[in-house]
């Protein structure tokens, strides 16, 4: 969605948190710390997107990007950071302050971290 648009889009599946299945959604990102941030806009509804409960309760998810897939693990972002991501979603699209401002919440903003690889078993 974001791509058609010009804006960077990933496609961000998280397992479920009552179902347990697996849900693709595609999003907005800005780059950040090594990894991806996404919003919870929810194009300024007043619920929360169903994909933020899912990282909340299971922040294990996988990103595609580029064609490339990739295991990661997602936090919430608050304080300074939460601010400084802020400011590059705004100067993304200024749509973001309008969705905060319609929504009367606080966008969830999480930051999407490349998983470390597996450890090899010893033995």
């Amino acid at each position: 969605m974001g791509g058609a648009l010009g804006l960077p889009s990933l496609l961000l599946t998280t397992t479920g948190a009552r179902s347990g299945r697996p849900h693709a959604t595609p999003l907005c990102y800005v780059e950040h710390a090594g990894g991806y941030a996404v919003i919870g806009s929810n194009f300024g509804l007043a619920s929360h997107p169903a994909w933020s409960w899912n990282l909340r309760s299971n922040p294990a998810a996988t990103v595609v990007r580029g064609g490339s897939q990739v295991t990661v693990t997602s936090r919430l972002v608050t304080g300074a950071e939460r601010e400084e991501i802020w400011a590059k979603f705004l100067s993304l699209s200024t749509a973001y302050q309008t969705y905060r401002d319609r929504s009367g919440r606080t966008l969830r903003i999480f930051h999407l971290s490349p998983a470390p690889e597996a450890a090899p078993a010893a033995g």
